[in-house]
């Protein structure tokens, strides 16, 4: 899979299969549109393209909305979006002065001229260009014109599946990962890099690698405790992790992730882990002194190892 950041990149393509959204989250909804992509291929020959966006529009349209948190940063979307056949993706930098394209010009200039399209697959309620004026009906009147062909997602194809980007965020943010989990296809994660903390959990024999996430913007899921799998390079691990305060041990008000890694012995620092979440196991809680959180971490990693 080819990665770009430029549209001009793709001047070589000619028979272009063509689908375009934000993507967030690559879950079964959008999997089944790649799908098809990739079914029309095999069908026809030519291309798969995936039109996609960095910044998430959103972030663009609403600054003022400072609680948008996505569930894949652009390059796990790119990560996860290899594993379905597409041939090349585009990732477009989304700007004021793009949302405000006339969606005649967008037709001509982008999906006709940039991405060489000759069939668009795309969702029912595809809105584009100034004020949002262009629609699906827009497409299907222009396309001969510029010759291409236009597949409609139906709202009952999307539907059925009852999923949404925004639902699974709101699964992940009160801690409900089975939920996230089924509407995604696969275990939502989180990838960060190892930092020093305090290590205190080595004095209580439990170990932990603390996390730090670089994109502000990546969604991380309600304090509690959770069982994970860690992957280091190509090894799995089973874990616990914690997301929260740390109430009996700080008081700084700084939410930390750390997770201790099971049957595992490394000096990491600076390395880069991603989480997967399996279960969530507790919420937070202030314990009245270590010795009560290690009976309670002993508790937990009992709990992580049997789901």
């Amino acid at each position: 899979m080819h990665i770009y950041h430029h549209i001009s990149e793709l001047a070589s393509l000619s028979n272009s299969i063509v689908t375009i959204g934000t993507f967030d989250g690559v879950h079964k909804g959008h999997q089944k549109i790649i799908s098809r992509l990739v079914e029309l291929k095999q069908k026809q020959g030519g291309e798969t393209v995936l039109f996609t966006f960095d910044p998430h529009p959103r972030k663009i349209l609403f600054p003022e909305q400072k609680d948008l948190k996505l569930i894949t940063t652009t390059d796990e979307k790119c990560e996860l979006l290899k594993q379905y056949g597409i041939d090349h993706v585009l990732v477009f930098p989304f700007t004021k002065e793009f949302s405000q394209m006339n969606a005649n010009d967008y037709i001509s200039d982008i999906i006709s001229k940039g991405l060489k399209t000759k069939t668009l697959v795309i969702g029912y309620d595809h809105r584009f260009g100034s004020n949002r004026e262009g629609s699906i009906e827009t497409l299907k009147q222009l396309a001969p014109v510029y010759h291409f062909e236009v597949e409609e997602i139906s709202a009952q194809e999307i539907n059925q599946l009852n999923i949404s980007s925004t639902r699974i965020r709101k699964a992940i943010e009160e801690g409900d990962i089975k939920t996230a989990n089924d509407y995604l296809g696969y275990a939502f994660f989180i990838s960060g890099e190892v930092v020093k903390g305090k290590q205190l959990g080595r004095t209580l024999g439990y170990p932990t690698a603390n996390i730090y996430i670089k994109d502000e913007d990546k969604l991380i899921p309600k304090i509690g405790v959770y069982a994970v799998n860690v992957i280091l390079h190509d090894s799995i691990y089973k874990g616990m992790l914690s997301i929260g305060y740390n109430p009996t041990t700080d008081t700084d008000h700084n939410i930390k992730i750390e997770v201790n890694i099971f049957d595992f012995d490394q000096e990491i620092y600076g390395q880069e882990l991603r989480l997967e979440f399996v279960k969530r196991i507790r919420d937070e809680k202030k314990f009245a002194n270590l010795e009560e959180l290690k009976h309670a971490l002993a508790s937990d990693k009992i709990a992580c190892n049997d789901v």
